[in-house]
């Protein structure tokens, strides 16, 4: 029986997800991770240390069988499927794996016969991605010799080398510095213009504003919310107000009353911070709930939403989940 082309079973989604499972003993790492990403868009899984951002793609990239659940990737699935799967992907993962022995140039030129290739499309491909990446003048130098920023632009650049229809990145912009990031930005927005999809997972939620089309925050192994950058900023109050509490018992108290409904905390500028419509209305009694008297917040402030917000708002930390996350 032949099997079925990516091409003869597109759908409008790159990647579904349906109730995914998966455990290390007794620690439940996902518990039931629903995901439709659409084709040609950024896609982002935010989430905190040990949610299950990277077990999520390293099951979708066939590196972990799931215990329960359904994952297709390009139309295919993970598990029965795994060799279409893994011809239809590109993964970069969290740390360089580079050839420390090649050059840069060689790293790229062997990723590229290894995607199938011919020597002259793998030097062209090597020089343009040495040039994107800004490796041109260190392209003859042994790997091992790079600093951790440019084995790092190595590794993403080699991630790129075949045309993979969906790419994952996981977590592609840490230890780069600002410039190199937004370089990696621009590489992104150029891969969604030519029609490819792309999974992310960052812990820069700046990133995630700047590139996704939508994002999903998991917690706890499973999502927790869902949307446009826009839409869950809204959906989670459209701005912060930020109270300057006069001292130390006012700022105990006031945490206290406010509980669950404080998104940012300082304690040592005593500062907390709370969602809010922005509305004089609502300003004034949130004042007048945690501070009748008028004595104990000296001054508020109000600030538009991020996505910082959004996150500290639906995540917790998951204690001991993390070693499995890293690979540890």
């Amino acid at each position: 029986m032949t099997s079925t082309t990516y091409a003869e079973e597109r759908t409008p989604y790159a990647i579904e997800v349906a109730g995914l499972r998966k455990s290390y003993g007794k620690l439940d790492v996902l518990t039931g991770v629903d995901l439709k990403v659409p084709a040609g868009t950024v896609f982002c899984l935010l989430g905190p240390n040990g949610a299950g951002k990277t077990t999520t793609v390293r099951i979708l990239t066939t590196l972990v069988r799931p215990d329960g659940g359904t994952a297709r990737v390009a139309g295919h699935d993970v598990v029965r499927e795994r060799s279409a799967v893994r011809r239809a992907i590109s993964l970069t993962g969290q740390y360089a794996a580079v050839d420390e022995l090649q050059t840069g140039a060689e790293n790229l030129r062997m990723m590229g016969r290894l995607a199938g290739l011919s020597r002259r499309a793998a030097r062209r491909r090597a020089e343009e991605l040495l040039e994107r990446f800004e490796l041109t003048a260190a392209a003859h130098r042994r790997a091992g010799h790079y600093s951790g920023g440019m084995r790092r632009r190595l590794d993403l650049a080699a991630g790129l080398t075949a045309s993979a229809p969906v790419i994952f990145l996981d977590e592609p912009t840490t230890g780069l510095d600002l410039t190199s990031r937004q370089a990696m930005w621009d590489v992104v927005d150029g891969l969604v213009a030519a029609g490819r999809t792309v999974f992310l997972t960052t812990q820069y939620l700046e990133e995630a504003d700047r590139l996704a089309a939508r994002i999903a925050v998991v917690d706890h192994g499973r999502v927790v919310a869902e949307g446009s950058p826009a839409e869950l900023k809204s959906r989670f109050g459209d701005q912060r107000l930020d109270l300057h509490l006069a001292d130390r018992p006012s700022f105990d108290a006031a945490a206290a009353r406010l509980g669950a409904r404080v998104v940012q905390r300082d304690e040592a500028a005593l500062t907390l911070g709370v969602t809010t419509d922005g509305s004089a209305a609502h300003v004034r009694s949130v004042l007048d709930e945690i501070d009748p008297a008028g004595s104990g917040v000296r001054r508020f402030s109000l600030h538009s939403a991020t996505l910082d917000d959004v996150f500290l708002s639906l995540t917790t930390s998951t204690p001991g989940a993390e070693r499995i996350e890293a690979g540890v």
